[in-house]
C-alpha cells in the first residue's frame, strides 16, 4: 500500500503527499492521481510503503483438478474456511508443467496427470499449525471431490521444488520458442468461462499456434502466451497474432476485463486502452495530462497522446 508519495511536477514544484498522517480525508487522494500514471504527470522521486509482516509460517501443496472451473470452485472453499489464511493460489495448466518438467528436469508430481493445477500456500502461527490447517481442508477437497489429485510439501526443500513448476514457467516458455504474451484480467467469478471463450478465440485466431495459460487466481489474472510452431517464419507468427489482437481485446472488454493486468500500458498497449476504459475516462486522463503538462513533456506519447 503506498502511504507517503514525493512528486517533482512539470512546474518544478515538489508536492509531498500524505507525510507521516494515517487518515487524512481533506478532498482528492493526491496519491492515486500518480500511481500508474507511468510518469507521464510528474515524476515519483520518494516513496513510502506500508509493509505487512513476513508469513510466520507457510505450508504448501500442488493440486490437481480436472479444469480452471474446478480450481475455482477450490478457492471458494479455501476461502470459506476460517481457518486457511490463503498467501498463494497460483493455476497453470499442464502444458506449462509439462514445458517446465522438460526444461528444467523433474519428475512428475502426480501418477497421473491432471487437465489443471494451482499451487496453494498457506500461513499458520507455526508449522504444525500451517500443515494441520492445510491438511484438515485438503481432506474436505478430496471428500467433495474438489480435487483429483494432490501433494503437500513436507520441507522447506519440498516447498521450494513445487514453488518451480509455477515460477519456472515463464523462462522455460521463453527457453521453447518465440512467445506473443497477453497479460489479462477479469473478475475471478469470470475466469473460467473466460478462459474457455479466449482458449477457443485465441486458437482459432492464432492460426492454432500452441498456447499456454497460468496465472493468479486471487485476482482474476491471466497469462496468456502463443508460442511460434516450429517451421513457422518469425514475421509470419508475429503477423498472425498481431491480427488476432482486435478479437481477443473485444473478448476482454465483453468480460469486463484488463487488457494489462501488471505490466502497464506504454507505447505497446496504447492501441488497446479503449477496451477497457470508456470514452468519458479516456477523456479525463486527458484533461488531467493537459492540466499538469500541457506542453506534453512528461514521457511523451506514453499511454494516450
Amino acid at each position: 500500500m503506498w502511504y507517503w508519495l514525493q512528486v517533482v511536477v512539470m512546474s518544478g514544484e515538489v508536492l509531498e503527499l500524505n507525510g507521516d498522517l494515517e487518515k487524512n480525508n481533506t478532498g482528492i487522494d493526491m496519491r492515486q492521481l500518480f500511481i500508474g500514471s507511468e510518469g507521464t504527470l510528474g515524476i515519483i522521486t520518494e516513496a513510502t510503503l506500508r509493509l505487512t509482516p513476513p508469513p510466520r509460517s507457510t505450508a504448501v501443496a500442488l493440486l490437481g483438478a480436472e479444469s480452471l472451473e474446478a480450481i475455482l470452485g477450490v478457492f471458494e472453499a479455501a476461502r470459506k474456511n476460517t481457518s486457511l489464511t490463503i498467501q498463494a493460489f497460483e493455476y497453470l495448466s499442464h502444458d506449462c508443467l509439462e514445458v517446465v518438467l522438460r526444461h528444467r528436469g523433474g519428475a512428475m508430481p502426480f501418477e497421473s496427470a491432471c487437465p489443471s493445477y494451482v499451487l496453494v500456500e498457506v500461513e499458520g502461527e507455526d508449522e504444525d499449525a500451517a500443515q494441520g490447517a492445510l491438511a484438515t481442508w485438503l481432506e474436505e477437497a478430496f471428500e467433495k471431490e474438489l480435487v483429483l489429485d494432490g501433494v503437500v510439501a513436507q520441507s522447506s526443500k519440498d516447498a521450494v521444488a513445487l514453488w518451480a513448476l509455477r515460477e519456472g514457467i515463464s523462462e522455460s516458455l521463453t527457453r521453447e520458442a518465440c512467445l506473443y504474451k497477453y497479460d489479462v484480467s477479469v473478475p475471478v467469478r469470470s475466469m473460467a468461462a473466460f478462459e474457455a471463450a479466449l482458449s477457443d478465440l485465441a486458437e482459432k485466431e492464432c492460426n492454432g499456434f500452441p498456447l499456454y495459460l497460468f496465472g493468479h487466481v486471487g485476482d482474476g489474472n491471466l497469462h496468456l502466451n502463443v508460442l511460434e510452431p516450429e517451421g513457422c517464419e518469425r514475421e509470419v507468427f508475429l503477423d498472425t497474432c498481431r491480427k488476432a489482437e482486435p478479437a481477443i481485446f473485444e473478448l476482454i472488454r465483453e468480460y469486463a476485463g484488463s487488457v494489462s493486468a501488471e505490466h502497464g500500458i506504454g507505447l505497446l498497449k496504447k492501441k488497446a486502452l479503449p477496451y477497457s476504459r470508456t470514452e468519458t475516462e479516456l477523456g479525463f486522463f486527458k484533461s488531467i495530462k493537459n492540466a499538469l503538462d500541457p506542453k506534453g513533456l512528461m514521457n511523451p506519447g506514453k499511454i494516450i497522446d
